[in-house]
């Protein structure tokens, strides 16, 4: 197996202005996130969290510690946000097996010392996303089926944006220090995601683009309110969002996208409204 860590350092949103394309993706962007039999990672010091892609295909992958956080064991002071969005898996946290079919979630808490990650066919491999937020305390693991996520409709056709937001690993089913994650889908016809858009100030987020059609892409779109800028993204594809930056997109085709969340508080409704008249 391989691991693979690159640390990326927090933005000032009036140097944003300034940034070529380049540099945007440079700092911004997460490409191919999911290798076979490889744990990639991204540290970003916006809210220290970290972005990561899992696929075991013929090997178990176990969740290493790294050097950059000089700790024993990865989840030493830190807690793990899983979601499946490949084939039939397992995550093995301290010798306890969850499987986790398509969509389905994973909480681990501060103190788990091992945690294997594998695939039940290699011709259809799990394909685990994870976030992981620093930790002040031990919540238990607890999986989340897809089918037991608090769902939501919003949007709509005439909008191009029906879509279904599916709360996974949020304060209304389980206890955790930071990481907040769900799921949204976006029915046939619908491009346009987190329409009206906003921003949080006390919290950061990272967005995960999947199930995009091999000849499709998406157009993440980020900055201030009144001045944006935007990435041309594939799929399993991973975007880091800091907390003075809108987060949309619209897609050439519908798709999914996996949101996850660290900072100050818990409260999924703790938003600031941008009224789409008002982009620039």
């Amino acid at each position: 197996m391989k691991t693979l860590i690159e640390e990326r350092f927090g933005t000032h949103p009036g140097d944003f202005k300034g940034y070529t394309t380049e540099v945007i993706r440079k700092e911004f962007l997460v490409e191919g996130l999911m290798q076979p039999d490889t744990v990639k990672w991204v540290y970003t010091h916006n809210d220290r969290l970290m972005v990561g892609g899992i696929m075991p295909v013929k090997e178990q992958l176990l969740l290493q510690t790294l050097d950059l956080l000089r700790a024993q064991y990865f989840l030493e002071r830190r807690e793990i946000g899983i979601i499946n969005t490949g084939g039939s898996g397992v995550v093995y946290a301290d010798g306890h097996a969850w499987n986790l079919e398509n969509k389905d979630a994973l909480y681990i808490g501060k103190g788990v010392k091992e945690v294997m990650f594998e695939s039940m066919d290699v011709q259809n491999p799990a394909k685990f996303y994870v976030n992981s937020a620093t930790a002040h305390t031990t919540f238990p693991t607890k999986r989340i089926k897809r089918s037991e996520a608090i769902s939501v409709q919003m949007g709509s056709l005439e909008g191009s944006n029906a879509r279904q937001i599916n709360k996974l690993i949020v304060n209304q089913l389980l206890e955790t220090c930071q990481i907040q994650m769900g799921l949204t889908e976006l029915q046939p016809g619908s491009v346009w995601n987190t329409m009206p858009a906003h921003t949080h100030s006390r919290r950061m987020e990272a967005y995960y683009y999947f199930d995009v059609p091999a000849d499709q892409m998406v157009c993440h779109f980020m900055g201030q309110p009144q001045e944006t800028r935007h990435i041309w993204m594939k799929s399993e594809d991973a975007v880091i969002s800091p907390a003075w930056s809108i987060h949309s997109a619209a897609g050439t085709s519908n798709y999914c996208f996996i949101w996850g969340m660290a900072g100050e508080n818990l409260d999924y409704g703790d938003m600031d409204i941008v009224n789409t008249q008002e982009l620039k």
